[in-house]
Protein backbone atom coordinates (compact mmCIF):
# COMPACT_ATOMS: atom_id res chain seq x y z
CA UNK A 1 0.00 0.00 0.00
CA UNK A 2 0.70 3.54 -0.67
CA UNK A 3 1.63 6.02 2.60
CA UNK A 4 0.78 9.57 2.49
CA UNK A 5 3.82 11.64 1.42
CA UNK A 6 4.64 14.83 -0.88
CA UNK A 7 2.99 13.56 -4.60
CA UNK A 8 6.14 15.80 -6.36
CA UNK A 9 6.18 18.96 -7.79
CA UNK A 10 2.96 18.23 -9.93
CA UNK A 11 -0.46 19.57 -8.55
CA UNK A 12 -1.87 16.67 -6.94
CA UNK A 13 -5.33 16.18 -8.24
CA UNK A 14 -8.08 15.22 -5.46
CA UNK A 15 -11.21 14.12 -5.52
CA UNK A 16 -13.89 13.52 -2.78
CA UNK A 17 -16.96 11.66 -3.08
CA UNK A 18 -20.13 12.29 -1.12
CA UNK A 19 -22.98 14.14 -0.17
CA UNK A 20 -23.65 17.79 0.67
CA UNK A 21 -26.76 19.02 2.00
CA UNK A 22 -28.93 21.70 3.17
CA UNK A 23 -28.16 22.59 6.54
CA UNK A 24 -30.47 24.64 9.22
CA UNK A 25 -28.87 25.84 12.17
CA UNK A 26 -31.27 26.52 14.95
CA UNK A 27 -30.25 29.48 16.65
CA UNK A 28 -31.26 29.62 20.93
CA UNK A 29 -34.50 31.53 19.84
CA UNK A 30 -35.82 29.09 17.64
CA UNK A 31 -34.87 30.76 13.95
CA UNK A 32 -33.09 28.61 11.58
CA UNK A 33 -29.85 29.89 9.47
CA UNK A 34 -29.60 28.26 6.61
CA UNK A 35 -26.04 27.38 4.79
CA UNK A 36 -25.28 23.58 3.00
CA UNK A 37 -22.71 21.20 4.86
CA UNK A 38 -21.90 17.14 5.01
CA UNK A 39 -19.11 15.42 6.26
CA UNK A 40 -16.88 14.75 2.62
CA UNK A 41 -17.91 18.30 1.67
CA UNK A 42 -16.58 20.29 4.56
CA UNK A 43 -13.59 18.58 4.39
CA UNK A 44 -12.98 19.60 0.72
CA UNK A 45 -14.13 22.83 1.35
CA UNK A 46 -11.26 23.08 3.92
CA UNK A 47 -8.33 21.14 1.64
CA UNK A 48 -9.02 23.66 -0.95
CA UNK A 49 -8.27 26.15 1.76
CA UNK A 50 -5.69 24.75 3.00
CA UNK A 51 -3.81 23.66 -0.05
CA UNK A 52 -5.24 26.58 -2.54
CA UNK A 53 -3.57 26.94 -5.90
CA UNK A 54 -1.10 23.89 -4.79
CA UNK A 55 -3.53 21.15 -5.67
CA UNK A 56 -6.67 20.22 -7.64
CA UNK A 57 -9.94 19.67 -5.59
CA UNK A 58 -13.20 18.49 -7.09
CA UNK A 59 -16.46 17.23 -5.78
CA UNK A 60 -18.12 14.26 -6.51
CA UNK A 61 -21.72 14.14 -5.93
CA UNK A 62 -25.00 14.31 -7.07
CA UNK A 63 -27.61 17.39 -6.97
CA UNK A 64 -30.64 18.47 -8.24
CA UNK A 65 -31.72 21.41 -11.11
CA UNK A 66 -32.99 23.19 -8.63
CA UNK A 67 -32.43 26.35 -6.68
CA UNK A 68 -30.60 24.82 -3.50
CA UNK A 69 -28.30 23.01 -5.75
CA UNK A 70 -27.21 25.79 -7.77
CA UNK A 71 -26.47 27.91 -4.74
CA UNK A 72 -24.15 25.11 -3.47
CA UNK A 73 -22.28 25.06 -6.70
CA UNK A 74 -21.82 28.42 -7.10
CA UNK A 75 -20.02 28.63 -3.47
CA UNK A 76 -18.02 25.58 -4.00
CA UNK A 77 -16.91 27.24 -6.92
CA UNK A 78 -15.89 30.65 -4.79
CA UNK A 79 -14.20 28.05 -2.59
CA UNK A 80 -12.12 27.11 -5.68
CA UNK A 81 -13.77 23.28 -5.55
CA UNK A 82 -13.96 22.06 -9.26
CA UNK A 83 -17.41 20.76 -10.76
CA UNK A 84 -16.98 18.86 -13.51
CA UNK A 85 -17.85 15.62 -11.60
CA UNK A 86 -21.02 17.00 -10.17
CA UNK A 87 -24.19 15.18 -11.67
CA UNK A 88 -27.32 17.69 -12.04
CA UNK A 89 -30.11 15.06 -11.73
CA UNK A 90 -34.02 16.60 -13.31
CA UNK A 91 -36.57 16.74 -10.75
CA UNK A 92 -34.49 16.02 -7.93
CA UNK A 93 -33.37 17.04 -4.80
CA UNK A 94 -30.23 17.75 -2.48
CA UNK A 95 -31.02 16.34 1.28
CA UNK A 96 -31.58 18.29 4.29
CA UNK A 97 -30.70 18.40 7.92
CA UNK A 98 -31.02 20.52 11.06
CA UNK A 99 -28.30 20.60 13.64
CA UNK A 100 -29.09 21.43 17.05
CA UNK A 101 -26.89 21.79 20.17
CA UNK A 102 -26.51 21.72 23.59
CA UNK A 103 -24.96 24.48 26.37
CA UNK A 104 -22.12 22.46 25.73
CA UNK A 105 -21.46 22.64 22.14
CA UNK A 106 -22.79 19.19 21.61
CA UNK A 107 -24.54 18.38 18.71
CA UNK A 108 -28.05 16.53 17.49
CA UNK A 109 -28.77 16.21 14.10
CA UNK A 110 -31.67 16.10 12.29
CA UNK A 111 -31.82 14.79 8.90
CA UNK A 112 -34.56 14.58 5.46
CA UNK A 113 -32.34 12.49 2.85
CA UNK A 114 -33.93 9.39 2.08
CA UNK A 115 -35.02 10.93 -1.49
CA UNK A 116 -31.70 12.90 -2.20
CA UNK A 117 -30.18 13.05 -5.96
CA UNK A 118 -26.85 11.65 -4.11
CA UNK A 119 -28.20 7.81 -3.57
CA UNK A 120 -28.18 7.58 -7.70
CA UNK A 121 -24.70 9.57 -7.99
CA UNK A 122 -22.61 6.27 -9.45
CA UNK A 123 -26.03 4.42 -11.31
CA UNK A 124 -27.19 7.08 -13.81
CA UNK A 125 -25.66 6.94 -17.48
CA UNK A 126 -24.06 9.80 -16.44
CA UNK A 127 -21.58 8.29 -14.05
CA UNK A 128 -19.67 6.42 -16.76
CA UNK A 129 -17.47 9.02 -17.50
CA UNK A 130 -17.27 10.02 -13.71
CA UNK A 131 -16.38 6.55 -12.82
CA UNK A 132 -14.03 6.30 -15.84
CA UNK A 133 -11.99 9.41 -14.44
CA UNK A 134 -11.68 8.92 -10.69
CA UNK A 135 -8.87 6.43 -11.18
CA UNK A 136 -6.67 9.46 -12.61
CA UNK A 137 -6.75 11.32 -9.49
CA UNK A 138 -4.05 11.19 -7.09
CA UNK A 139 -6.01 11.39 -4.31
CA UNK A 140 -9.49 9.81 -3.17
CA UNK A 141 -11.49 10.62 0.05
CA UNK A 142 -14.56 9.15 1.24
CA UNK A 143 -16.26 8.32 4.32
CA UNK A 144 -18.59 5.98 5.74
CA UNK A 145 -21.97 8.12 4.96
CA UNK A 146 -20.43 8.46 1.45
CA UNK A 147 -20.74 4.58 2.06
CA UNK A 148 -24.29 4.62 3.66
CA UNK A 149 -25.56 7.08 1.07
CA UNK A 150 -24.31 5.25 -2.33
CA UNK A 151 -26.35 2.30 -1.93
CA UNK A 152 -25.12 -1.48 -3.14
CA UNK A 153 -24.97 -0.79 -6.47
CA UNK A 154 -23.12 2.38 -5.69
CA UNK A 155 -20.78 0.60 -3.35
CA UNK A 156 -19.95 -2.04 -5.71
CA UNK A 157 -18.80 0.89 -8.29
CA UNK A 158 -17.05 2.80 -5.89
CA UNK A 159 -15.03 -0.40 -4.97
CA UNK A 160 -13.99 -0.83 -8.43
CA UNK A 161 -13.16 2.40 -8.88
CA UNK A 162 -10.46 2.20 -5.71
CA UNK A 163 -8.99 -1.29 -6.57
CA UNK A 164 -8.26 0.55 -10.39
CA UNK A 165 -6.99 4.00 -8.75
CA UNK A 166 -4.59 1.89 -6.58
CA UNK A 167 -2.95 -0.11 -9.07
CA UNK A 168 -2.51 4.09 -10.96
CA UNK A 169 -0.84 4.48 -7.51
CA UNK A 170 -3.54 6.89 -5.94
CA UNK A 171 -4.08 7.13 -2.54
CA UNK A 172 -7.05 6.63 -0.61
CA UNK A 173 -7.73 8.32 2.13
CA UNK A 174 -11.11 7.31 4.45
CA UNK A 175 -13.07 9.37 7.51
CA UNK A 176 -14.65 6.28 9.19
CA UNK A 177 -18.14 8.52 10.05
CA UNK A 178 -20.44 5.79 11.18
CA UNK A 179 -24.36 6.80 11.84
CA UNK A 180 -26.27 3.94 11.86
CA UNK A 181 -29.96 5.55 10.78
CA UNK A 182 -27.95 5.50 7.81
CA UNK A 183 -27.78 1.63 7.39
CA UNK A 184 -30.71 -1.16 7.62
CA UNK A 185 -28.36 -3.08 10.20
CA UNK A 186 -25.24 -2.57 11.73
CA UNK A 187 -23.90 -6.01 10.09
CA UNK A 188 -24.69 -4.10 6.44
CA UNK A 189 -22.96 -1.19 7.56
CA UNK A 190 -20.08 -3.77 8.90
CA UNK A 191 -20.24 -5.64 5.42
CA UNK A 192 -19.81 -2.41 3.12
CA UNK A 193 -16.79 -1.44 5.81
CA UNK A 194 -14.79 -4.42 5.68
CA UNK A 195 -14.92 -4.23 1.59
CA UNK A 196 -13.27 -1.17 1.55
CA UNK A 197 -10.80 -0.86 3.91
CA UNK A 198 -8.23 -2.98 2.01
CA UNK A 199 -7.72 -0.34 -0.16
CA UNK A 200 -7.32 2.59 1.89
CA UNK A 201 -3.60 3.95 2.40
CA UNK A 202 -4.94 6.63 5.55
CA UNK A 203 -7.66 5.72 7.45
CA UNK A 204 -9.07 8.85 9.80
CA UNK A 205 -11.10 7.30 12.16
CA UNK A 206 -13.01 8.68 15.23
CA UNK A 207 -12.29 5.89 18.13
CA UNK A 208 -16.39 6.82 19.11
CA UNK A 209 -17.62 5.09 15.38
CA UNK A 210 -15.42 2.67 15.54
CA UNK A 211 -16.16 0.92 19.08
CA UNK A 212 -19.78 1.70 18.03
CA UNK A 213 -19.70 -0.49 14.72
CA UNK A 214 -17.06 -2.81 15.07
CA UNK A 215 -17.30 -3.09 19.30
CA UNK A 216 -13.59 -2.29 19.89
CA UNK A 217 -12.36 -2.66 23.53
CA UNK A 218 -10.13 0.11 23.55
CA UNK A 219 -8.13 2.14 20.98
CA UNK A 220 -5.40 -0.70 20.68
CA UNK A 221 -8.07 -2.98 19.59
CA UNK A 222 -8.80 -0.36 16.77
CA UNK A 223 -4.93 0.03 15.96
CA UNK A 224 -4.46 -4.10 16.30
CA UNK A 225 -7.35 -4.51 13.81
CA UNK A 226 -6.12 -1.85 11.40
CA UNK A 227 -2.66 -3.46 11.85
CA UNK A 228 -4.33 -7.01 10.61
CA UNK A 229 -6.09 -5.40 7.47
CA UNK A 230 -2.61 -3.70 6.31
CA UNK A 231 -3.42 -0.38 6.52
CA UNK A 232 0.21 2.14 6.49
CA UNK A 233 -1.21 5.21 8.28
CA UNK A 234 -3.78 5.09 10.94
CA UNK A 235 -5.41 8.24 13.04
CA UNK A 236 -7.45 7.70 16.07
CA UNK A 237 -9.67 10.83 16.77
CA UNK A 238 -10.54 11.95 20.07
CA UNK A 239 -11.99 15.19 20.49
CA UNK A 240 -10.24 16.87 23.34
CA UNK A 241 -8.14 14.13 23.91
CA UNK A 242 -4.96 13.39 22.27
CA UNK A 243 -5.30 12.12 18.85
CA UNK A 244 -3.47 8.28 18.64
CA UNK A 245 -1.14 7.72 15.17
CA UNK A 246 0.17 4.64 14.05
CA UNK A 247 2.27 5.21 10.91
CA UNK A 248 5.58 3.49 9.55
CA UNK A 249 5.59 0.88 12.58
CA UNK A 250 5.68 3.70 15.21
CA UNK A 251 3.05 4.72 17.48
CA UNK A 252 2.49 8.16 18.97
CA UNK A 253 0.26 10.84 20.42
CA UNK A 254 -0.14 14.46 19.82
CA UNK A 255 -2.03 16.59 22.13
CA UNK A 256 -5.31 18.64 21.18
CA UNK A 257 -5.16 22.25 21.79
CA UNK A 258 -7.66 23.48 24.42
CA UNK A 259 -10.42 25.58 24.09
CA UNK A 260 -12.34 27.47 26.50
CA UNK A 261 -15.42 27.96 25.06
CA UNK A 262 -17.29 25.20 22.75
CA UNK A 263 -19.86 26.48 20.70
CA UNK A 264 -20.33 24.22 17.80
CA UNK A 265 -18.86 20.77 17.55
CA UNK A 266 -20.01 20.27 14.14
CA UNK A 267 -17.16 19.79 11.39
CA UNK A 268 -14.84 19.01 14.45
CA UNK A 269 -13.25 15.42 12.49
CA UNK A 270 -13.58 17.13 9.02
CA UNK A 271 -11.65 20.37 9.43
CA UNK A 272 -9.27 17.87 11.23
CA UNK A 273 -8.68 15.79 8.08
CA UNK A 274 -8.82 18.40 6.03
CA UNK A 275 -5.95 20.03 7.12
CA UNK A 276 -3.94 16.50 8.07
CA UNK A 277 -4.09 15.60 4.79
CA UNK A 278 -3.55 18.72 3.36
CA UNK A 279 -0.15 18.90 5.67
CA UNK A 280 0.97 15.33 4.83
CA UNK A 281 0.53 16.35 1.20
CA UNK A 282 2.73 19.17 1.85
CA UNK A 283 5.45 16.47 3.23
CA UNK A 284 4.51 17.17 6.89
CA UNK A 285 4.84 14.41 9.60
CA UNK A 286 2.33 12.96 11.11
CA UNK A 287 2.58 14.28 13.69
CA UNK A 288 3.42 17.67 12.80
CA UNK A 289 0.03 16.99 10.01
CA UNK A 290 -1.72 16.00 13.34
CA UNK A 291 -0.77 19.69 15.24
CA UNK A 292 -2.07 21.40 12.39
CA UNK A 293 -5.21 19.09 12.43
CA UNK A 294 -6.01 20.05 16.07
CA UNK A 295 -5.50 23.58 15.47
CA UNK A 296 -7.95 23.91 12.62
CA UNK A 297 -10.53 22.18 14.16
CA UNK A 298 -9.86 24.37 17.82
CA UNK A 299 -10.95 27.44 15.32
CA UNK A 300 -14.40 25.38 13.65
CA UNK A 301 -15.75 24.50 16.95
CA UNK A 302 -15.66 28.42 18.34
CA UNK A 303 -17.91 29.29 15.81
CA UNK A 304 -21.67 27.94 15.22
CA UNK A 305 -21.88 25.78 11.74
CA UNK A 306 -19.34 23.47 9.61
CA UNK A 307 -17.60 25.85 8.01
CA UNK A 308 -16.44 29.14 9.43
CA UNK A 309 -15.57 32.16 7.63
CA UNK A 310 -12.31 32.27 5.12
CA UNK A 311 -9.66 34.39 6.91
Amino acid sequence: MNTISPLGPNTPRIALIGECMIELQQRADGSLQQSFGGDTLNTAVYLSRELGDGATVDYVTALGDDSFSDAMCQSWSEEGIGLDMVQRLPGRLPGLYCIQTDASGERRFLYWRNEAAVRDCFTTPAAAPILAALPDYDVLYFSGITLAVLGDEGRKKLIGTLIEARQRDARIVFDNNYRPRLWSTVEQARTAYREVLPYVDLALLTVDDEQALFQFSDCAAVFAAYEQIGTPEVVLKRGAEPCLIRCGGESFEVPALRVEQVVDTTAAGDSFSAAYLASRLRGASPAEAAEAGHWLASRVIQVPGALISRG
